[in-house]
């Protein structure tokens, strides 16, 4: 064999030829081409629903679940790669509250979905019957990583059609209710349905559709959860101090408003856990895909609630769900304010604070909810968004159906035909308080308890 330097020219020229030669063989006996399945080429589908759900976190997966349930056509559209929002996605991997002062307060599906997730991940639940010392101490533990598996299963079971990757880029409103037209890399879609609900945490279709929104000028910090040099041991305590699984890198006026403050807000995040990382010089051994959010525009609805409403305990004529928690509003690593409820009291939310002022065909729920920046506090929590997800969801599949514009409302509230406020109490309440409406094992109708 003769050693000699092989020039540029007689490189490339042999490079390509030992790809030509290696693209040129057989293919093997087990190699078979695919042919493109039918239909994978098409950019553009078209999708019928009675009831979409924008946003597949907190509230919108439980929100689908429940339409589909009462028989609903329904279509969830969820921007990112999994269900869950910020209790996977987030990491804020510990809801609550589901009880208040010794009793159980919100159950639905919401409860269903936790309960199984613990069970299965071989955790423990609180004894609801005991009042803690702190709020956080009933927070339950699940496994961010099971939760969004079952909520995918549970969908599926329940006739969700999921679209994952995808978000409205333009909404008009029909005769017969809207047509949106989404986006995602590959796909351009066009869906038609009755009812929306708005599950997007930033009341995001609200303001595509120019409904009025709040916002603060400054909003409370995001936090970037993440781990160092220990293992993360999912729907287990972790020997962290509070409820929290990981450390907290908290990140002043972490904005969700688009993908640009979205992508500013990760970028920061990661860069302060980079440096945590270079000055304790310790491994990091687990970070949170996306920074978890506490804040970002609330509508403004048939119903504010206040402050004084909810720590009142005030009982709305209209109330779907009770909710509890402190009010809890962040401000750097501190807080703007947390203030306990006084003992005994329990919050309500109102159908009407999920109605967007004045528009029909589309509710709200999650923590976007019509409410002022304190209140707003203590209603921003998982069980709390749970219940709204329910009780939207259970209110669009009834206007669906029974084709008005949506649940009911006080006349004087609504320039939208009410079709009746008996049927309206609580969708996502236990309790002897208050009322609620108990869905039937066939999910095929709704019956008043």
């Amino acid at each position: 064999m003769n050693d000699r330097p092989i020039g540029r020219r007689h490189f490339i020229y042999s490079a390509a030829g030992v790809a030509l030669a290696a693209s040129a063989r057989p293919l093997r006996a087990d190699s078979t081409p695919l042919p493109q399945a039918a239909g994978h080429a098409e950019s553009s589908v078209t999708t019928e629903a009675d009831v979409l759900v924008v946003g597949g976190g907190t509230a919108g997966t439980i929100a689908a679940i429940q339409a589909a349930r009462a028989g609903a056509k329904t279509f969830l559209v969820e921007r990112g790669t999994q269900l869950g929002g910020t209790m996977t996605t987030g990491g804020v991997s510990f809801p609550g509250l589901f009880d208040a002062w010794g009793k159980q307060i919100i159950a639905g599906i919401g409860w269903e979905l936790v309960k199984e997730s613990v069970e299965l991940d071989g955790g423990s639940l609180p004894d609801f019957s005991k009042v803690p010392n702190h709020h956080w101490m009933n927070q339950i533990h699940i496994n961010q990583y099971l939760y969004p598996l079952l909520a995918e299963e549970k969908c599926q079971q329940a006739g969700v059609e999921i679209a994952y990757y995808e978000f409205p880029q333009s909404i008009t409103q029909t005769a017969e209710g809207w047509q949106v037209d989404c986006v995602g890399f590959g796909t351009k879609r066009r869906v038609l349905c009755k009812q929306i609900i708005d599950c997007t945490g930033g009341a995001e279709v609200a303001g595509l559709l120019g409904m009025p929104r709040l916002r603060e000028k400054q909003i409370q910090p995001g936090t970037l959860l993440y781990k160092l040099e220990t293992t993360l041991n999912p729907g287990r305590p972790n020997n962290t101090r509070g409820p929290g699984l990981l450390i907290h890198q908290y990140l002043d006026d972490a904005d969700s408003t688009n993908s640009r403050t979205v992508t500013a807000a990760n970028l920061q995040g990661r860069k302060s856990v980079l440096a945590q990382v270079r000055k304790k010089n310790q491994r990091l051994t687990h970070v949170q895909p996306e920074m978890a959010f506490r804040e970002s525009y609330r509508i403004l609805g048939e119903t504010i609630i206040t402050e004084t409403d909810y720590t009142s305990g005030r009982i709305f004529d209209d109330a779907v769900a009770y909710a509890f928690y402190p009010v809890d509003v962040h401000k750097g690593t501190g807080f703007a304010k947390l203030q306990d409820l006084k003992p005994g009291i329990i919050p309500t939310i109102p159908l009407g604070a999920l109605i967007p002022k004045g528009s029909c065909n589309i509710l709200v729920a999650g923590r976007c909810i019509s409410s002022d920046r304190f209140a707003n506090g203590g209603l921003r929590v998982q069980a709390s968004c749970m219940a709204m997800g329910q009780a939207a969801g259970v209110a669009a599949a009834l206007a669906a159906a029974k084709n008005t514009t949506r649940s009911s409302l006080p006349a004087k509230r609504s320039s939208c035909p009410p079709p009746g406020a008996a049927q309206w109490q609580s969708a996502a309440a236990v309790g002897s308080e208050a009322p609620r409406i108990n869905v039937g094992v066939t999910w095929g109708s709704v019956n008043k308890s």
